[in-house]
């Protein structure tokens, strides 16, 4: 893990800010280890995605109709510093900042760290050394480097930039709400802080926010736009500041194995990056502690076997919410546009209320469940099958009776 500083102690530490949207996964994690209700005190919670239209046709779209089951907005550096204290107060865990990893012995669990101030390094051993630092992990760049491990990466062509809306702007907005203006070829999202502030995201392509190169293109782009939000993040955000803002990646990232025999363990980002769209990254981070920990108690603390059955496990699922991820950057770019998209939804609502053991919609079975990913996918193409399948029994019947009015209309009958 690297961490430059201590951000519970510096508050001009940086890094993302993309809020983060907790689901059931990641709660199911923090639950286990007796953190749940200290982190939801510090969230909003989120009922529904709220559309924003060019036109103006605004509309309200909940996450869950039948359960009512809530998103939960929280700030990226307040989860970390919950997580960060809690770790040290209750889990007997010694935390070193301004550190990095700069090599590493694999066969002889080894590892070699700088101090990023006086540029000491130091060697630490240990039975098995776990890799959580993100998606340019430096234990992944070691360990790839080894016969037969899988890697590939994919920058997509969209980036993006963060603005703010404050409070006094915030407080328009419904607060309990993921606010998304679609555009088809990119979007804005707004996610509510606690303070009623809201948490701002343009993608777009680097192409576009190369062409918008001054205040006057930015602003006629946000007229033409999202003239809506103009008043929200106000002129001069929009003018002076996003004009000086460097759009940011996003990648993808797979590899595989997980693992380097039985002393090094990739885990979250570091094994599966993700694209933000699905919001399941910092989820599916949180999961894959939960299935180590179900692997630790199922094979007693075995690690040769715990981490060779962790890759097993888990690998196919996290490709699957990667490819999710992906696909989700359309659905909520596009296909809420189109009536097609809602009317889909209208039809997963009213046969998951009629039988929610059995037709569970994709999102609610991603967001709200603990069903593997990959399930989620097969799920969700079982039920692309029967709507097909009673389209098309429901087209014929129509031809049918059609046909039947139609003879006896002409003969009188």
């Amino acid at each position: 893990m690297k961490y430059f500083v201590d951000l519970r102690k510096n508050s001009l530490a940086t890094g993302k800010s993309i809020n983060l949207a907790l689901s059931n996964r990641a709660r199911k994690a923090m639950r286990i280890v007796g953190l749940e209700e200290d982190v939801l005190s510090t969230t909003v919670h989120m009922k529904g995605r709220y559309i924003h239209e060019l036109s103006g046709n605004d509309y309200f779209l909940p996450y869950d109709p039948v359960h009512k089951q809530n998103l939960y907005s929280i700030n990226r550096n307040r989860l970390n510093s919950v997580l960060l204290t809690a770790a040290e107060d209750k889990f007997n865990v010694n935390i070193f900042f301004e550190y990095e990893l700069v090599d590493a012995d694999l066969k002889k669990g080894i590892v070699h760290f700088k101090n990023l101030r006086t540029h000491e390094v130091i060697e630490k051993t240990s039975k098995l050394i776990i890799g959580a630092d993100g998606a340019h992990s430096s234990l992944r760049n070691i360990i790839q480097q080894q016969d037969r491990f899988s890697f590939s990466q994919k920058y997509i062509e969209h980036g993006y930039v963060e603005l703010i809306i404050k409070p006094t702007e915030g407080k328009l907005l419904d607060m309990n709400a993921f606010h998304l203006w679609p555009r088809r070829t990119f979007l804005m999202i707004a996610i509510p802080n606690p303070d009623a502030s809201f948490t701002v995201t343009l993608f777009m392509s680097f192409d576009k926010f190369k062409k918008l190169n001054n205040s006057k293109l930015y602003l006629q782009f946000f007229d033409e736009n999202f003239p809506d939000a103009i008043n929200l993040l106000g002129a001069k955000q929009i003018t002076e500041e996003l004009p000086l803002k460097k759009p940011r990646y996003l990648v993808s990232i797979y590899c595989r194995p997980y693992h380097f025999e039985d002393k090094f363990l990739l885990i979250g980002d570091a094994a599966h990056a993700m694209v933000p769209f699905y919001g399941q990254g910092m989820n599916a981070g949180f999961e894959d502690c939960t299935v180590l920990n179900q692997l630790l108690d199922l094979h007693n603390d075995d690690f040769a076997k715990v981490i060779e059955n962790f890759t097993n496990v888990r690998n196919e699922d996290a490709r699957s919410i990667c490819e999710l991820a992906m696909y989700n950057y359309k659905e909520m770019s596009s296909y809420t546009l189109n009536k097609s998209f809602r009317l889909r939804k209208c039809i997963d609502e009213l046969l998951y209320s009629f039988m929610p053991e059995i037709w569970i919609p994709l999102y609610v079975s991603v967001t709200f469940s603990d069903m593997k990913y990959k399930k989620c996918i097969e799920n969700r193409r079982w039920q692309d099958k029967v709507i097909r399948t009673m389209l098309w029994i429901l087209s014929i019947l129509v031809i049918t009776f059609s046909f039947i009015y139609y003879y006896l209309t002409m003969n009188n009958v």
